[in-house]
């Protein structure tokens, strides 16, 4: 049976790095980072986006019934795909259509996934870059690569305007409690392997871990690292004071059913957690400390 594996995982976050470690390491193995260029290979990005914040799951049913049907015209033993679009529209009928699928998540520090989310954004948007952004059926403008920001998380924070930093942490965090969600809700922890960014992805003995927990055989004794990185020309992922009030200004907002899931693994142990719980108001539980209540 053909091994199938797919990412849970936020953009910007190592994925096409990823690829090429498979691509470079596993025989036999069709590796896909977002397949744009594959006739009949979905993307499941732009419009499958606004089908999954609208509830229509029979749009998502036929984009992967064609995903299947592409897949298994593939003659090799593994299919990869480093995406980040799963999360963001498949999850919500993969089961269905790849019951035995195996799983990566990949997680990154997450101001410094806003910071490169909301750089890529506005840089297409300056440069007008055509075929990045669509239309939904209410007509609003979307890009392609991103939440719709209608989602329900959104509405939880009361501010007049979120930059393009806030949008993207906000996502960011949504689609870490869907990545939960997903694995608790179907029970699929024993197929899952957890890598943080960039470490775990610079790790050889890491890599290695990995592919034995796939069963996959690999061309060499010695893990090979490197590849492509799919970098952000121009920009640095250096967190300022700036960005650190921008991401404190919506922690504060949001639920604490949003941030409840930070205070266990495999987030706690992680050195961006502590910054990333000061900002939120957590204390060292990580449980939401109420307004007007001190520390202790």
């Amino acid at each position: 049976m053909k091994q199938i594996i797919f990412t849970l995982t936020s953009a910007r976050s190592g994925t096409l790095y990823l690829r090429y470690l498979f691509r470079n390491n596993i025989p036999d193995c069709c590796c896909r980072h977002e397949p744009f260029f594959d006739r009949g290979n979905p993307t499941m990005l732009g419009p499958a986006i606004y089908d999954a914040y609208a509830g229509r799951r029979e749009r998502i049913r036929g984009l992967l019934s064609k995903k299947l049907q592409y897949v298994n015209r593939l003659r090799c033993s593994v299919y990869l795909e480093t995406s980040h679009a799963f999360l963001k529209s498949a999850y919500l009928a993969a089961l269905e259509y790849f019951p035995h699928l195996k799983l990566i998540h990949l997680i990154r520090d997450p101001l410094k996934v806003a910071k490169s989310e909301a750089w890529r954004e506005a840089w297409r948007r300056r440069l007008h870059a055509p075929f990045h952004f669509y239309r939904g059926d209410d007509g609003g403008r979307y890009f392609f690569w991103s939440l719709t920001g209608k989602e329900e998380i959104f509405q939880t924070v009361k501010r007049p305007h979120l930059t393009l930093f806030q949008r993207c942490l906000i996502q960011w965090i949504e689609v870490e409690n869907r990545a939960v969600s997903f694995l608790s809700t179907h029970q699929l922890h024993d197929r899952c392997f957890t890598l943080h960014a960039p470490g775990d992805l610079n790790d050889a003995t890491v890599v290695k871990s990995m592919f034995d927990f796939f069963g996959l055989p690999t061309f060499h004794i010695e893990v090979v690292l490197g590849g492509r990185k799919n970098k952000s020309l121009g920009m640095t992922n250096f967190i300022t004071e700036a960005d650190e009030r921008e991401a404190e200004e919506v922690l504060e907002h949001l639920p604490e059913r949003y941030l409840e899931i930070f205070g266990r693994e495999p987030y706690r142990n992680q050195k961006w957690n502590v910054r990333f719980r000061r900002l939120a108001g957590m204390d060292e539980s990580l449980s939401v400390i109420p307004k007007g209540v001190p520390a202790s």
